[in-house]
């Protein structure tokens, strides 16, 4: 069945009122994963669409020329349909889907016809890679290494517990059951099932965030390589591994970056198979480092790096051909597109102007890419390699945006209290009115080491926030990439001091305008976001009180408790310097920094909200906050999720929390 987007997207939204609300928010088509044809000349990419009222959402595949013009659906089954990727020929794609129950390998061709279910593996599948001539396939699947305690005490069928020997026995929002997500090797329907990590306790892809991109295949189909974190379930180390392994020889896998003690990932295997590109992290613990592009020869063994005069991290990268890697990179506010000479280590920015670039693809001279705004989400979208010129590939939510009336977004710098300049990104209601009063929301990222760019958030939504009414402000202080590494690596071990300077600073210009209504003003933010809006409640007193309202959502609130409840130590481990038990140095500078220490100075009411499964800052943390607020007698709130983690994930979910979000606003700054 085709569709023409505008057809469809007609139909599913709901095109009343001229603002975005909520609700319109989770009506909006998600795309993601373009991927160019052999020859190309067409784009294979998903939209994920949700239905709000069932709490349900659902993935598809479309079809774009590399010209532009009319998207179609490829696919329409009720299942998810993801991972697209091309035949050799172009005239077919393989994808995964979950329409017969499990995760399985399905074939479709351009021309028409039903999508046929070619892979009958035990279990669910992910992360699909194909080998070259489609001789075999590459895929992850969860495998059980280790018994777990109620396996132990099989004639307890009523037990419910875990038991544990190690740290790092949950991460993120599950906990540590056993298994391993392991890399296997397959003929395409679905025999000659081989594990390339028997016995192995590490994961690939990386938990929770890995991918496709963790594995990949040499162009000859004899070798591949994999990412992995060293050997043990360590919660200190970053130390994660390139390891290769050869059809010819055998088994065992061998390590290619020993000595190599940070993060290593992203292995690509050179167009002409010489070399592996690869992007590395050089200080161990730190997963905030610069990313830098590295190149393994494959016949010395040798690696060099191939952006040593780079002063910026790099996000990810692609081959444009034998002797040009394309990467993105934020900078300033944005993520650009870059082009690299492999061999002279030069490199020249190809792309400019207020968007966000990702998720690039290329093949036989065309470049693809996710196009974003902080107004807009992401479409395809061509880019010219020689010249930089984006064209327009898809519009899926062009007939929503039709009828929508938009924010100003405007660039700001602003001097910091130490004379530098910090970046803002400003965001005015539709039609604003320079000589009207509004409130204004000053928004603390989190990350911490994460720029505030042009990407469109689905939890916090800068056009959003300017449809209801308000100006926003959002802060790229201390601490964040994009800027130069001085500027991201000096938030270590102090949280609460330039980059709290820089968000004040960012606050008080925004106070000098005319437009802004100094007595609604509110500072709201998420994760290190959350702590910095607990530690202003600290500030926010006397002839420093700028804040009429806060809202903190999964924040920091006492360090010592945070530290000893954390999953990934190497993390506090690098920002925090360590324990707070080693020294009396120590113990004061975590004392220094710790919301909890100030909480005699709190004044200003504060919507707390908090997910169960945040293990990365756990749900006492959030209650410890409200608690606290409650017992100085100050107007709070506290927003429990059971089912959620360190973000909001579900349809429904999310539109409570914009709901209750804006409600506080409206109720204590409006």
């Amino acid at each position: 069945m085709v569709l023409r987007w505008t057809w469809l997207l007609i139909a599913a939204v709901s095109m009343a009122g001229t603002t975005l609300t909520p609700e319109k928010l989770w009506e909006l088509g998600r795309v993601g994963s373009p991927t160019v044809s052999p020859d190309g000349k067409q784009v294979l990419f998903t939209v994920r669409t949700y239905d709000w009222r069932e709490n349900k959402g659902n993935t598809d595949i479309w079809l774009v020329s590399a010209k532009g013009g009319d998207a179609r659906q490829l696919t329409t089954n009720i299942a998810n349909d993801s991972n697209p990727i091309w035949a050799d020929d172009g005239g077919s794609f393989y994808f995964v889907s979950n329409r017969n129950g499990s995760n399985q390998i399905f074939n479709m061709q351009l021309k028409g016809g039903e999508a046929v279910q070619i892979s009958q593996f035990e279990g669910d599948i992910a992360n699909v890679v194909l080998s070259p001539g489609a001789t075999f396939v590459l895929f992850s699947r969860e495998v059980k290494l280790e018994t777990t305690v109620l396996e132990k005490h099989a004639d307890l069928p009523k037990a419910n517990a875990r038991l544990y020997e190690d740290l790092k026995f949950r991460h993120w929002d599950g906990w540590h059951e056993g298994t391993y997500s392991h890399v296997f090797s397959a003929n395409l329907d679905g025999t000659g099932v081989d594990d390339m990590m028997p016995d192995l306790k590490q994961d690939t892809p990386l938990k929770p965030f890995g991918g496709s991109e963790d594995f990949v295949i040499s162009p000859d189909g004899k070798e591949f390589c994999y990412v992995a974190l060293e050997p043990g379930r360590s919660a200190t180390s970053t130390d994660t591994g390139l390891y290769v392994f050869s059809s010819d020889k055998g088994w065992p896998s061998k390590l290619i970056t020993p000595n190599m003690a940070g993060y290593d990932t992203h292995p690509s295997y050179s167009p002409d198979g010489r070399f592996i590109a690869f992007l590395s992290m050089e200080t161990p613990g730190y997963e905030s480092d610069r990313n830098r592009i590295m190149l393994y020869n494959r016949q010395t063994g040798a690696i060099r790096e191939l952006t040593k005069d780079r002063d910026e991290t790099v996000d990810s990268f692609i081959w444009f051909n034998a002797k040009t890697l394309i990467f993105q990179a934020p900078t300033k506010g944005t993520v650009q597109l870059f082009s690299l000479d492999v061999e002279k280590g030069t490199e020249r920015q190809l792309t400019k102007g207020r968007h966000n670039l990702t998720s690039i693809s290329a093949r036989n001279g065309t470049l693809v890419a996710l196009k974003s705004t902080s107004e807009r989400p992401n479409e395809v979208v061509a880019v010219d390699a020689t010249n930089g010129k984006i064209t327009p590939l898809t519009g899926i939510n062009d007939a929503v945006y039709g009828e929508l009336d938009l924010p100003k977004v405007e660039e700001r710098w602003v001097e910091a209290t130490d004379g530098k300049q910090i970046h803002n990104w400003v965001f005015y209601p539709p039609h604003f009115d320079p000589t009207k009063k509004y409130p204004l929301i000053t928004y603390c990222q989190g990350g911490p080491q994460g720029m505030i760019s042009q990407s469109f958030s689905y939890r916090w939504n800068f056009h959003l926030m300017a449809a209801q009414g308000y100006v926003v402000v959002a802060v790229n202080r201390r601490g964040l990439p994009g800027f130069g590494r001085e500027w991201n690596d000096s938030i270590k071990q102090d949280y609460s001091g330039q980059p709290l300077r820089d968000t004040l600073s960012a606050t008080d210009a925004m106070l000098k305008e005319s437009y802004i209504d100094k007595d609604r003003v509110a500072a709201v933010g998420a994760s290190f976001g959350g702590y910095m809006v607990f530690r202003l409640m600290g500030e926010n007193t006397g002839a420093n009180k700028r804040f009429k309202t806060m809202i903190a959502h999964c924040g920091m609130f006492n360090f010592e408790s945070w530290y000893l409840g954390t999953e990934e130590l190497f993390f506090p481990n690098r920002d925090q310097g360590g324990p707070f038990w080693t020294s009396a140095e120590q113990k004061a500078q975590y004392a220094k920094h710790s919301p909890h220490n100030f909480v005699d100075r709190w004044e200003t009411p504060i919507f707390v909200i908090h997910g169960q499964k945040d293990y990365r800052v756990p749900v006492t943390e959030g209650i410890q906050a409200f608690q606290a607020a409650k017992i100085r007698g100050l107007k709070a709130k506290f927003l429990y999720y059971p089912e959620e983690g360190h973000w909001v994930l579900s349809a429904q979910n999310g539109i409570l929390w914009h709901r209750e979000f804006f409600g506080w606003l409206d109720e204590t700054c409006r």
